[in-house]
């Protein structure tokens, strides 16, 4: 098996590209599926999958560290949270700040993320979150999220998870599938229901 180079250089066109698609594709997250302020977002990303490439195949540092400086102070200027999903490698467990653990009653666990084992975006995620914690599960409470590349998230969302279809279909050549949540509908044949949660 050949080893992966997590620190090779990719081209700034391709970086630009991706934090463009990144941004684009948040924006329009936070608009469409209503998300404000104290909301939990979750993202799973495939860096290798970014790149064009299998997940798993070809972990990149530099590509998940574009998107992640993208998406990160976006989120913090709406006020939202931040999770990050790890890969299957260490049981899809999740790094946050310390302040979103203990707000959401998670459970501390210990590892910390490397590109082969957690993935290269959990990994920049560690490293750039100000106090950092992993934790075990989100326990189905966050509020939406974006699986770049195929990364499963759906588990992480409150229920009922829904799909979030926006004009962004790809960050790089990773498939995008964005999700949120919305409230069970309840009662039966009379019930009315409240439009702006649908």
């Amino acid at each position: 098996m050949t080893e992966m180079n997590y620190n090779r250089e990719i081209s700034p066109e391709i970086l630009t590209g991706l934090q463009q698609d990144a941004k684009a594709a948040l924006t329009e997250i936070i608009e469409k599926g209503r998300l404000k302020a104290g909301d939990l977002f979750v993202i799973g990303c495939s860096s290798s999958e970014m790149l064009g490439s299998r997940i798993g195949t070809d972990s990149s540092m530099q590509a998940a560290e574009a998107v992640f400086t993208t998406v990160y102070p976006l989120l913090q200027e709406h006020g939202i949270a931040l999770a990050v999903q790890c890969c299957e490698h260490l049981n899809r467990a999740l790094v946050t700040e310390r302040t979103t653990a203990e707000k959401y009653g998670l459970t501390e666990v210990n590892v910390l993320p490397q590109p082969k084992a957690g993935g290269s975006f959990a990994t920049v995620a560690y490293r750039e979150f100000k106090d950092p914690v992993m934790v075990e599960d989100l326990h189905a409470q966050a509020d939406a999220g974006m699986d770049i590349g195929g990364t499963l998230i759906g588990m992480h969302i409150k229920p009922v998870v829904v799909p979030l279809k926006i004009s962004v279909r790809k960050i790089g050549e990773a498939v995008l599938i964005c999700a949120r949540r919305r409230p069970k509908f309840v009662g039966g044949s009379r019930a009315v229901y409240n439009q702006d949660l649908l």
